[in-house]
């Protein structure tokens, strides 16, 4: 996709307003107030750290998620590598970790992203996500709801969903608390063990969804997504990829990180 900025180039950040389409009550309100309810809904009063990290959402393109494993020194080590190949946001996803530890290794990975102009992100946990001062929550299906989040992380914080049907897909893009979503896993990954493999026509619907609406909401296919099979990926209509140990278990983080951008970005 040329024309995408190289990570960490700042730009004057966008209006405050979010995208997404209008969540509607059947009877109450017609499609067209509603979609405009949901914009209105976005414009929540946000400072300019807010506004700049829906900025930079807007650009990011490739997002990774790492453990905890490989100890601290060695995971701020991994970000710099990460980071210089152009990775635009990282997220600490380790369900095993005590909280303490997360908090400790994201307020130490604060500073890398900051120097870079990335988002660092949390995983499920809003106390982490406001102790950490990180930039994104991201949530799952059956974790906080939008609102409950929303109350307790304020309104600066990028809040993202994992959905895995074509009714969650809709629910997160038409949600006004929502800043982005991931379809999947579009196949199956040893980081989602039991869960099945949802393919590509869900990242496909969410592309037809998001093309329809006239305030779209990003989202990421995620899921087994490798060098290999960003074509695929892309061939939906998708735009930005999650991954994991296509970056986390690389030989070469950086590389590994620059030919993903550049197969996604086209650059």
């Amino acid at each position: 996709m040329p024309g995408v900025p190289a990570p960490g180039t700042e730009e004057p950040a966008p209006s405050t307003a979010q995208s997404g389409a209008g969540t509607e009550e059947p009877g109450a309100i017609t499609a067209q107030s509603g979609a405009a309810a949901t914009a209105a809904a976005r414009r929540r009063a946000v400072s300019p750290e807010g506004a700049r990290r829906r900025g930079r959402l807007t650009r990011a393109r490739l997002y990774v998620c790492v453990d905890l494993s490989r100890g601290l020194e060695e995971l701020l080590a991994f970000a710099e590598a990460a980071f210089r190949g152009g990775v635009d946001i990282l997220q600490v996803r380790d369900k095993s970790a005590e909280a303490r530890a997360e908090v400790e290794a994201l307020r130490a990975l604060r500073p890398i992203a900051d120097r870079f102009g990335a988002l660092l992100a949390a995983n499920d946990r809003a106390d982490v996500a406001v102790l950490a001062g990180v930039d994104v929550l991201h949530l799952g299906q059956g974790d906080l709801t939008t609102a409950d989040a929303r109350s307790l992380v304020g309104p600066d914080v990028l809040i993202g969903r994992s959905t895995r049907t074509e009714e969650q897909m809709r629910q997160a893009h038409d949600d006004p608390g929502i800043d982005y979503f991931c379809t999947g896993p579009v196949w199956e990954t040893p980081t989602k063990p039991g869960r099945a493999a949802v393919g590509l026509a869900l990242p496909r619907a969410a592309a037809e969804h998001r093309d329809a609406a006239a305030h779209p909401t990003p989202f990421f296919a995620i899921g087994g997504v490798d060098l290999d099979r960003v074509p695929e990926v892309l061939s939906t209509g998708a735009d930005r990829i999650v991954v994991v140990r296509a970056v986390t278990e690389a030989e070469d983080p950086e590389a590994a990180a620059r030919a993903l951008r550049a197969a996604v970005t086209g650059a």
